[in-house]
């Protein structure tokens, strides 16, 4: 099994890309927010030591907007989501005007949506639709709701016809919810059994029970977001054996990031993936292959 050497500092990571023949890398959990969201969520994350849930949170990637989208490019992210996501009634329509206003502006950005259980959420999800959107973000915890809210049903139902990701933050980590976990998950498939749900940071702490979900339903998949990295072990660490359970998945897993609300480089996340010695055919599924496949491309 090839094993290319991992990419170490951020100005590695083109080098990596082509000794692996790939012509760039997706990345499905980035961030693109009206500054006033950014500025409020960049506080949150400054406020983390202080509260002593994790380790203190350092941002790597503080910088104007149009210099992060500059540094993807420069790292060779050819393409990349936005993801907003509403977290109390009235916001999902003006982050996802937002969020076609930069996917018109940024050739690389993938158009992304979100939405809210609040009345009329099936006809904005199908507006959003219509208007191209390609990738949807909602975030159980922030958003304190449940993903079985009655109101989201026919939304779900539309994404399911439509196949349409969903990256889902739906874990009980970093910080638990009241419908985080599982068990809310495992009842919205039972419902929606074809959902395509990327489930955000592979559902941590629950790996492995995430990993099974993915196992079992055609359209669930993980995302790597933080996922064995040295930040995220100290509170979080993986379980024996983790990486083997990935390879069993090896076209369930995507890329995903963060960025640019990281407290250590775009690359660390690179290494620690490919430092799990599951080789140069498992990395490029999932920093190309099965991303873009999940995107219709």
């Amino acid at each position: 099994m090839t094993q290319t050497p991992a990419p170490r500092t951020d100005e590695e990571i083109r080098p990596y890309l082509q000794w692996l023949g790939l012509p760039g890398l997706i990345d499905l959990h980035v961030h693109f927010m009206p500054q006033n969201v950014l500025d409020k969520v960049w506080a949150f994350f400054d406020g983390v030591g202080e509260r002593g849930t994790v380790p203190p949170w350092t941002i790597t990637y503080r910088t104007p907007e149009d210099e992060r989208v500059a540094t993807l490019h420069r790292m060779g992210v050819s393409a990349y989501t936005t993801l907003n996501y509403a977290h109390r009634p009235g916001m999902a329509d003006w982050l996802n005007d937002y969020s076609a206003r930069f996917a018109a502006d940024h050739p690389e950005a993938i158009h992304s949506g979100t939405f809210y259980p609040e009345p009329g959420v099936e006809a904005q999800v199908a507006g959003c639709l219509e208007a191209g959107v390609r990738i949807f973000k909602v975030h159980v915890q922030v958003g304190g709701f449940t993903p079985l809210d009655p109101l989201l049903g026919p939304a779900w139902a539309l994404l399911e016809e439509s196949g349409t990701p969903v990256v889902i933050h739906c874990g009980n980590g970093p910080t638990r919810g009241e419908h985080t976990g599982p068990g809310p998950i495992r009842e919205l498939l039972a419902r929606h059994p074809r959902l395509v749900l990327v489930i955000a940071h592979a559902g941590l702490p629950e790996y492995v029970q995430f990993a099974a979900l993915a196992r079992e339903y055609p359209g669930v998949h993980l995302d790597t977001t933080m996922v064995g990295t040295s930040y995220m072990e100290q509170s979080f660490p993986l379980p024996e054996g983790y990486p083997r359970i990935l390879a069993g998945l090896a076209d369930k897993v995507v890329l995903g990031t963060d960025f640019p609300n990281i407290p250590y480089p775009y690359a660390h996340q690179l290494q620690v993936l490919a430092d799990w010695g599951l080789g140069d055919g498992w990395m490029r599924q999932v920093l190309w292959e099965n991303p873009r496949r999940l995107l219709g491309d």
